[in-house]
């Protein structure tokens, strides 16, 4: 890398650190961060259990909060289409409420949140094609400046 390219990268670190700034005769401005943030978090089959990958998942989405006014907290628990509906319904519940516990243990214990769980209610199409990939927790962060 040559002494320019250096400098030009350096520059642009500086910028989107410093959040705006000039660069010869342009002013670079990085956009709202305060905005919605939805994260997924992913349970193994049957558990409620928070893994290490989670927890990683909700303190970046925390972190990026940070700053930020933060209304309200959506939390909604899902299951897959396997086993009772009663069952894979209280699941759902288990695991929104799980992630509800993490979400405030990061410092979020007196923001407001709207927990539902819909337990299998989707994860079957239309046609009869189950949809992969609901043994989650859909979390949003309502953000703003």
């Amino acid at each position: 890398m040559n002494k320019v390219s250096k400098l030009a990268a350096l520059g642009v670190a500086a910028l989107v650190l410093g959040g705006c700034g000039t660069i010869g005769s342009w002013r670079v401005k990085t956009p709202n961060v305060c905005q919605d943030l939805t994260v997924s978090i992913y349970f193994e089959r049957d558990s409620a259990a928070i893994t290490r990958e989670a927890q990683a998942v909700l303190r970046g989405a925390g972190d990026l909060a940070r700053g930020c006014t933060l209304g309200q907290v959506d939390v909604t628990g899902l299951a897959d289409s396997v086993g009772d509906p009663a069952v894979n319904l209280a699941l759902s519940q288990k695991r929104a409420d799980a992630v509800r516990k993490a979400v405030s243990r990061l410092g979020f214990s007196t923001v407001n949140f709207d927990v539902a769980a819909v337990g299998e209610r989707g994860a079957v199409t239309a046609s009869g094609a189950d949809r992969p990939l609901r043994r989650r927790t859909d979390v949003t962060f309502h953000l703003s400046r």
